[in-house]
């Protein structure tokens, strides 16, 4: 059995921040997603791509949403070793502490202990931020939501491996996977600045023991690898 995902490449993005670099498919029209490229960071042995495939879709996560993200990145967590309380106390502090939510409102996004100091009538996100700020102070109110966010991913896993394990992929397998697609990955993307591509499209399928690149656009190559 075998997974296909298709994925888009622009070398600039019409997305107000110029960005070059690989979409998939599905989040082609979600403006939250913005493209990735082979590139890593640091802490991270794999891209911001190979965390869509293997860390969201595969495990019936949709790419935008903090609730969703927060999943994805004990996900993340597993498969690499990475601690992914970085990632989400920057999400704290650049989002969450302002009431910049997506996907759902900030009160729904609360745990209980925290809705229960909101009046009732309070529903504006920015409010709700400013009220907890002011209820809890910022260090407090960004050390609950970190606690949240990491709540959220824990409780969220059996189903994020639920979901990964119906496409016929090994879960526990997931680390080598992704090292696997990052070499493919830095391959194609690599060659796309070199022949200075305006656009390009190309399907990875994903299998048990090994896993293959096919670029369809703008000209076809198939680039393949193995795993154990």
């Amino acid at each position: 059995m075998s997974v296909d995902v298709a994925v888009t490449y622009r070398r600039e993005w019409p997305d107000g921040y110029g960005a070059r670099g690989w979409k998939l498919d599905v989040a082609m029209d979600d403006p939250e997603v913005i493209a990735a490229t082979a590139e890593t960071g640091l802490r991270l042995p794999t891209s911001v791509l190979i965390h869509d495939i293997l860390d969201h879709h595969l495990c019936g996560l949709a790419l935008g949403g903090h609730r969703n993200e927060a999943i994805a990145l004990h996900q993340l967590g597993l498969r690499t070793g990475a601690d992914p309380l970085p990632d989400i106390a920057q999400m704290v502090d650049e989002d969450l502490l302002h009431g910049g939510v997506v996907g759902e409102s900030m009160r729904a996004f609360l745990p209980e202990s925290l809705r229960a100091l909101l009046p009732a009538a309070l529903e504006d996100n920015q409010a709700v931020a400013r009220h907890l700020v002011a209820a809890l102070g910022r260090d407090g109110l960004s050390q609950a939501l970190i606690g949240r966010m990491l709540e959220i991913g824990r409780d969220g896993a059996q189903t994020a491996r639920a979901n990964y394990l119906r496409s016929g992929l090994d879960h526990a397998r997931r680390g080598k996977l992704g090292l696997a697609l990052q070499s493919l990955l830095a391959r194609i993307d690599a060659q796309a600045v070199r022949e200075d591509w305006a656009l390009g499209h190309a399907r990875f399928r994903l299998a048990g023991d090994h896993c293959a690149l096919r670029l369809e656009q703008p000209h076809e190559a198939y680039l393949e690898t193995n795993y154990v």
